[in-house]
């Protein structure tokens, strides 16, 4: 036993790519290049570590599914992760644009998404008609509960980062990731839905009017108060195959209807964080630790 782990031991101290976590959850290889980190949500005491490339010529490629951590982190609720089998979609930023006034600054940074599958975050049901029965009237109805968010497929997107200045000294009030970038269509959509009470219950499984929104930005901002994310939709159809004019026609009314959902003090200034990191053009993102992530499901086939 003791020679067989002598010989472990040798083989990997000779092997050129070993790769071992630093503790700000960054991972580096033997060559001293760092590379993207997937986190385990179990071991780690961090998120998931993002690589910042400014340009198309520096593409950084980082997994859909840890650009995508900002999800669990910003919701109120406990969340399952899905990834479809055989996912190999990557995002990393192409471009850099940053314009700065004595009283103000605005970024904009374009990404692309590459490769087939999807990612999706689902929110446990339970816990999020609980935030929200306490403030119906009785007999109300419930509307717009979010289900869901999911990456699937391809696009490009774009990174707004807003804020003000002090001397020197920036301050981010405001990050918006745009989906639509290039007049392409969005590879973001949300499942939404009602749920009616029954008997002055409200129940998951009597939900109904359930949508699909294609969105198009999600919104964050500085603020004192509970934050929320702004949400801008596209369209609206009831599935995500149905898409049409009409559909077009449901998403601007929606995005008159739509209430921004509740999200984590912690989400939120997470991604006013993520947006300073990009002002500062940092090579690495390392997201704090999503504590309501449920345990992954299974990955399932792509569709």
């Amino acid at each position: 036993m003791g020679m067989k782990l002598t010989v472990v031991s040798i083989l990997l101290l000779m092997a050129g790519a070993v790769i071992t976590s630093d503790p700000n959850g960054r991972t580096n290889s033997r060559n001293g290049k760092l590379v993207a980190d997937g986190n385990n949500p179990v071991k780690d005491s961090n998120g998931t570590t993002i690589l910042l490339g400014y340009s198309k010529k520096g593409f950084k490629k980082n997994p859909i599914s840890s650009f995508a951590y900002f999800v669990p982190l910003i919701s109120t609720t406990l969340v399952d992760r899905q990834t479809s089998a055989n996912n190999d979609q990557q995002i990393g930023i192409i471009s850099y644009e940053k314009k700065v006034t004595s009283k103000s600054f605005h970024l904009a940074c374009e990404f692309e998404i590459s490769g087939h599958g999807f990612h999706k975050n689902t929110f446990e049901p339970a816990g999020m008609i609980a935030m929200y029965v306490g403030k119906l009237k009785k007999g109300e109805t419930l509307t717009n509960m979010l289900d869901y968010i999911k990456f699937e497929g391809e696009g490009f997107g774009r990174i707004e980062v807003k804020g003000t200045m002090a001397g020197s000294a920036p301050t981010v009030t405001e990050v918006d990731l745009q989906f639509n970038a290039r007049d392409h269509k969005s590879c973001v959509t949300v499942g939404l839905y009602d749920i009616k009470p029954k008997d002055g219950k409200y129940k998951y499984e009597n939900r109904s009017n359930q949508v699909v929104a294609r969105v198009n930005t999600l919104s964050f901002k500085k603020t004192n108060t509970i934050p929320h994310m702004g949400i801008k939709v596209a369209s609206i159809s009831n599935t995500e195959e149905s898409e049409g004019v009409f559909s077009g026609l449901k998403g601007i009314i929606a995005n008159l209807l739509l209430n921004p959902p509740e999200v984590t003090r912690l989400g939120n200034q997470t991604m006013l964080d993520f947006g300073h990191a990009l002002l500062e053009r940092k090579p690495a993102f390392t997201f704090p630790k999503a504590k309501n992530i449920k345990e992954n499901k299974p990955v399932v086939a792509a569709h």
